[in-house]
């Protein structure tokens, strides 16, 4: 028997619409298995009960009072909030205890623009402090924990938002992505997560652009409701220093999940070039029957150079370290309180405030350099397909207890494939197509050119439909 988890967002949307589910019902439903079995996984680090039940029943308004093509798009959708970003009156925490009574002043826009289309907020997911590692353990909230197996990671640092909806307590969730934050949970979770285009959808107000490694995405677990998201998430504000060109008039990206994406010429790799990192015999395994998968769709599959030697002169993993401490330092935090916060943040930001300016300067221009190199290298390819991670999902507490120098490296290892296009900006997705024998899922990287979003949702769409993936789901699910 179908239950209302089952559903994805865009056939929700489209009940309430026709009135066959109403809004509380959604709500009341996912509240119910929130409450039921959040606290074995850790998705949540703020629960807003009361208030979603409030917009729900605001939503249920709507519907007996407007005609359906007059209804905002997501209107009754529950849609949890990543704690990284501002919800108005609710605490953000940013995952840090020095934040933990911080309440939020206003929206940011990308909860604004999902506040206008109808969305209900059921509450903020777990994230690590300040988004900073690929795991999901603070000292604000229980660690989150991964529904395949509770004794595993879910990954990070957007690991709340994806429990929230592998575990059926949310349909659909904002995350974000600054270093692989939104793939690395939808590899392990076994869950469609797509970082857009830089400059695709604001950080305004408060969220400063930096060098632009950082967006917020959907995670999901249909393609459709990623591009449902993306069309309501997308969009621009004066002052920000990144702008991505609009769809032509009267285009969405949903529109593109229903094309077929032609033949395409897709370069990959899986290996990580003088950096030595191994990759898991099932990683590879994982990626070798997405490449026959590719092939067998009739696209033109070859081998490329991975960009790290050939492009970016074999430093990018020490320039791009120098960037992620600057970030860390971004958060303002009192003096008197640097001490509370957690080994990794505290190291960073003392490396960080170490780090001469000319020092930074140069290895933001040698990153620049690297991305100019990589991007006219790859321009005859549609796509570019790498695994998500290396290893297969890691155990709860895999990355800590011996120092942030090893943690660091620990964390290096696990993601040597997502960082590098954040410091493109291209848009990159990881497709659930794969489970290790232990029946861990496995993600799949793919992507795209700058601006590229709709080719990679049609191509992202044609291997769902090939490989559905929807169906296999975690024991909670059914729970």
């Amino acid at each position: 028997m179908t239950q209302m988890h089952d559903l994805p967002a865009h056939r929700l949307a489209a009940m309430v619409r026709s009135r066959e589910l109403s809004p509380r019902e959604i709500t009341e439903h996912v509240l119910s298995r929130t409450e039921r079995h959040d606290p074995a996984y850790g998705a949540y680090i703020t629960v807003i009960a009361e208030k979603a039940l409030e917009q729900a029943r605001y939503a249920e308004k709507r519907v007996m009072s407007d005609t359906p093509e007059s209804l905002p798009p997501l209107l009754g959708v529950p849609v949890p909030i990543k704690d990284l970003d501002l919800l108005a009156g609710v605490r953000a925490t940013y995952g840090s205890r020095v934040l933990a009574d911080n309440i939020a002043p206003v929206d940011s826009d990308t909860v604004a623009r999902l506040r206008a289309a109808g969305a209900v907020f059921t509450g903020k997911t777990n994230t690590p402090e300040f988004g900073s590692s690929c795991y999901t353990e603070n000292a604000v909230a229980p660690p989150a924990r991964n529904p395949w197996n509770p004794e595993l990671s879910p990954g990070g640092s957007s690991g709340g938002a994806a429990v929230a909806v592998a575990a059926g307590l949310a349909p659909i969730a904002h995350a974000s992505d600054g270093g692989g934050s939104i793939r690395i949970p939808a590899s392990v979770c076994g869950l469609f997560g797509l970082k857009p285009t830089r400059g695709r959808i604001s950080g305004a107000p408060v969220k400063p652009d930096l060098v632009g490694l950082s967006t917020s995405g959907p995670l999901t677990r249909h393609v459709a409701d990623a591009a449902l998201m993306l069309d309501v998430m997308a969009g621009n504000r004066p002052g920000d220093y990144y702008t991505a060109p609009p769809l032509p008039p009267g285009e969405t990206f949903a529109d593109h999940v229903h094309r077929e994406p032609g033949r395409l010429r897709i370069g990959h790799y899986a290996h990580t070039g003088s950096a030595g990192l191994p990759v898991h015999p099932d990683v590879l395994a994982a990626h070798e029957s997405t490449l026959r998968l590719l092939a067998d769709l009739g696209h033109e599959v070859e081998e490329i150079p991975e960009p790290g030697d050939a492009h970016f002169g074999g430093t990018f993993g020490d320039d791009f370290a120098r960037i992620w401490e600057a970030m860390a330092s971004a958060t303002p935090v009192p003096a008197d309180r640097e001490s509370e916060l957690g080994e990794l943040n505290r190291r960073l930001r003392e490396r960080a405030r170490a780090l001469p300016a000319p020092d930074y300067i140069a290895a933001c221009a040698r990153l620049q350099r690297g991305i100019r190199s990589w991007l006219a290298a790859t321009l005859p390819y549609d796509a570019v397909v790498t695994p998500t991670l290396a290893l297969p999902p890691v155990p709860v507490g895999y990355f800590t207890g011996d120092g942030p120098e090893e943690e660091f490296r620990r964390m290096t290892a696990f993601t040597p494939f997502t960082s590098v296009f954040n410091v493109t900006g291209q848009p990159s997705v990881s497709v659930p197509l794969h489970h290790a024998p232990d029946g861990a899922p496995i993600g799949s990287m793919v992507t795209g050119r700058m601006g590229g979003e709709p080719l990679l949702l049609s191509l992202a769409a044609q291997l769902e439909r090939a490989r559905p993936w929807a169906d296999r789901v975690p024991p909670v699910w059914n729970a």
